[in-house]
């Protein structure tokens, strides 16, 4: 069943009198193909215009649709052969971030993501995608892997951050969130970064301090969820529409920023309504960037990607 968001109703009603009709199609001989034709192409004229003008908290609630394609589509759809490797060696297995080797698009490469599960029961077991310090030091571990062995890595973020419960401090989850991000900064091999849902804190520079940041146009990233910054300067989480407007999360700010490189452009309706379609543009968009990335000097790759960072910024200042 199709799950409407709330600036959707229309479009909800539109689709709902268009099965209605298809029914009655099906129970007998009328043929009212003309009519559905009519109503789906104001059903298209009604997504249009409603995703033309997103507010930045409508942004946000499209980057949380359940439907919206996860880590495991993305492998599932554009990548070969994968073996997980689980475990960050020191204390155990984090289910938030998946991560192994695998081929994408002729590519051997280590690929990382969040996985927020879909039904109750997967989101429980991974957490929400949000990772604890295991997570993002298996990331680690799999990305000095790459370096040794002369891997691209791609990394796919879709968490609202890092999980902030009371094991995850004790067990130094601002320093793995650190690290992780050295290991990206310090990688002699091309990786490239996907944000494909929401893109929240440090637990998604974690794994997105890369050559290349791509990010999907209804997606957000941000240095802190909306609610968490209303709660923070309004102490009030309805506010959360005021913050998302100020935290400039969306893919045109923050192009305009510099703090990403590449828009992928989502179908009609967003992601959520045609998975396939927005998979395979996310997958041209990554194989285009690995191209261009591939046999350049590893000196050279860890030296821009820093410079990148550094002067993230500076182009929404000018």
């Amino acid at each position: 069943m199709r799950v409407f968001l709330d600036f959707e109703k229309p479009i909800a009603d539109l689709e709902g009198k268009i099965e209605e009709l298809r029914h009655l199609t099906s129970e007998g001989d009328i043929n009212i193909a003309d009519e559905v034709g009519k109503l789906q192409a104001k059903v298209d004229r009604q997504l249009r215009q409603s995703y033309q003008k997103l507010t930045p908290w409508q942004k946000v609630q499209v980057a949380r649709h359940p439907d919206r394609p996860h880590f495991r589509q993305v492998l599932s759809h554009l990548v070969e052969d994968f073996t997980p490797l689980a475990g960050d060696r020191a204390f155990g297995e984090d289910k938030a971030i998946i991560g192994g080797i695998g081929r994408f698009r002729g590519f051997s490469a280590v690929i990382i993501g969040n996985e927020k599960g879909g039904t109750t029961e997967e989101r429980i077991a991974h957490n929400f995608g949000m990772a604890k310090p295991e997570g993002y030091r298996k990331a680690r571990r799999l990305m000095e892997m790459a370096d040794r062995f002369k891997l691209p890595v791609l990394t796919f973020v879709d968490t609202a951050g890092a999980y902030p419960g009371v094991g995850a401090e004790e067990r130094g989850q601002a320093e793995a969130i650190a690290r992780s991000i050295d290991a990206c900064l310090s990688l002699q091999v091309p990786i490239i970064a996907s944000i494909v849902g929401e893109g929240g804190s440090g637990g998604a520079v974690a794994l997105a301090a890369a050559n290349r940041v791509l990010m999907l146009e209804h997606a957000v990233y941000s240095v802190i969820s909306p609610e968490g910054c209303a709660s923070i300067l309004w102490r009030d989480g309805d506010h959360a529409r005021d913050a998302a407007e100020a935290l400039r999360l969306t893919s045109d700010d923050l192009l305009k920023l510099g703090v990403i490189d590449e828009i992928i452009r989502e179908p009609l309706g967003a992601a959520h309504r045609d998975q396939a379609t927005a998979l395979n543009t996310l997958g041209d968009a990554v194989e285009a960037n690995l191209r261009t990335l591939v046999g350049t000097e590893g000196g050279k790759l860890k030296a821009d990607r820093r410079r990148k960072f550094l002067d993230m910024g500076k182009k929404g200042l000018a």
